[in-house]
């Protein structure tokens, strides 16, 4: 026995008695699924064409359509959005609070697939649910339409005793592994979030379309990380395990996800110095800019009735009441790297000492602000000189060295050889 709950042009959503929810196409529309082949040719069109690409964790129809129409290439459903939409961490995707796979499930037949009808939709499959059989299920997930799967939750967060108990249950890693080479020979697009460099070279045996190196919950906001890993360090883990990505060839794209990578200035510092091609947010999407607008927007209005007793106030009172100053200095340099930039002159306009934000800069991103700075600039040198044409004693102008010297100077720091013999040594 079944009971209609809810019917749209597109799709059909039914409750059975056994409190499965079920869905189907409806004769008067249809939500047609993006198999592997189409998926993964529009993303790596993309890629050749040098577009950055953005898959989004979403957790509501809303959002959906939102990044959509932002320009997303692919959306995610996680159990971890589910729970962030109703206001807990994404760790709760990680508790018995509910069943994994038929929440995402559910959530996606009645929110996203009868309105995503152009944009690839993956299954976050847990994939060491021991109450499936991952063949019988992955084949439900095609049926349903979605385009392909990520493996998620992953053990792979996962350490110590429990994950060594979780490994000799023959729940582990493998088991996430496995479901990647089932998915991709049933003609599925997949991703794999990965941890390491082995796990890397097992999910590409496997057929991931995507590697993407998983550095953690993300940072920032009411509920995110509060000990995540450095940026810089971040950054030298993602480059390990992309050289294992780059020894396949062309057929893998590289991605990242979470940890310290949560704002615009964090993932365009990853992407100058490692060889990403895209990345995967979903707090950085909905939670953290949701939580700071919902805020301010409340505030707003219980302020409009007395706005003329505080417009005299500076926006500065308010802003460096809720201000992240590590983010701050890096959306400076972001913005004008090619200016003289000084951390002193930032301290100042954010009222802060100079030895404080320097001290809170190395904590969170791993590595001193000048150093910050120069590899920065560097990368952008090497990008002008390597898709541009431009010569190296121009790239050190238009990225702010007033002489070539100190341009080849830092140069050498931190690659061990000057710019031209970096560059001879790769034109052999």
């Amino acid at each position: 026995m079944s009971f209609l709950l809810a019917q749209t042009d597109e799709y059909i959503v039914q409750w059975r008695q056994d409190g499965k929810i079920t869905g189907e196409t409806n004769s008067k529309g249809s939500n047609v699924m993006m198999d592997r082949k189409t998926t993964r040719n529009r993303i790596v069109d993309r890629v050749k064409k040098a577009d950055f690409i953005i898959g989004v964790a979403v957790g509501s129809g809303i959002m959906a359509k939102s990044v959509v129409k932002g320009g997303a290439d692919f959306l995610i459903l996680l159990t971890s959005s589910i729970f962030r939409e109703m206001g807990m961490s994404s760790l709760s995707g990680y508790f018995p609070f509910g069943n994994s796979n038929e929440m995402v499930m559910e959530f996606g037949i009645k929110e996203i697939l009868p309105r995503i009808t152009d944009t690839p939709v993956i299954f976050g499959l847990c994939a060491n649910d021991p109450t499936i059989r991952l063949e019988t299920y992955i084949e439900e997930i095609k049926k349903r339409e979605y385009s392909g799967i990520i493996n998620y939750p992953s053990v792979g967060l996962i350490d110590g005793s429990f994950r060594k108990s979780i490994e000799e249950a023959g729940l582990g890693y493998e088991t996430e592994v496995n479901a990647i080479r089932i998915a991709h020979k049933r003609g599925l697009f997949t991703i794999a979030f990965v941890f390491d460099e082995k796990q890397t070279e097992e999910m590409i045996n496997a057929g991931a379309d995507i590697i993407c190196v998983q550095l953690g919950l993300t940072k920032g906001g009411e509920m995110g990380a509060k000990d995540v890993i450095p940026l810089e360090a971040s950054v030298v883990h993602a480059n390990r395990i992309f050289k294992v990505c780059d020894r396949f060839g062309s057929q893998v794209i590289k991605m990242v996800y979470g940890g310290p990578v949560a704002t615009p200035p964090d993932l365009q510092y990853v992407h100058s110095q490692t060889s990403i091609q895209g990345y995967i947010g979903g707090s950085s999407f909905g939670r953290i800019p949701l939580e700071e607008f919902f805020k301010n927007r409340t505030k707003e209005f219980k302020d409009a009735g007395k706005y003329s007793l505080i417009q005299s106030l500076s926006d500065d009172f308010y802003r460096t009441n809720t201000i992240n100053y590590v983010d701050e200095v890096k959306k400076h340099i972001n913005q004008h790297f090619a200016d003289p930039i000084s951390l002193t002159e930032m301290a100042e306009k954010l009222h802060i000492s100079r030895s404080y934000l320097s001290s809170l800069f190395k904590k969170e991103v791993g590595c001193s602000f000048p150093n910050y700075v120069t590899k920065f600039r560097i990368s952008h040198a090497q990008h002008l000189v390597e898709t541009k044409g431009v010569t190296l004693s121009r790239a050190s102008e238009l990225i702010g060295y007033s002489d070539y010297s100190t341009f080849s100077k830092n140069f050498k720091k931190i690659y061990g050889v000057s710019p031209r013999e970096y560059y001879a040594k790769s034109n052999k």
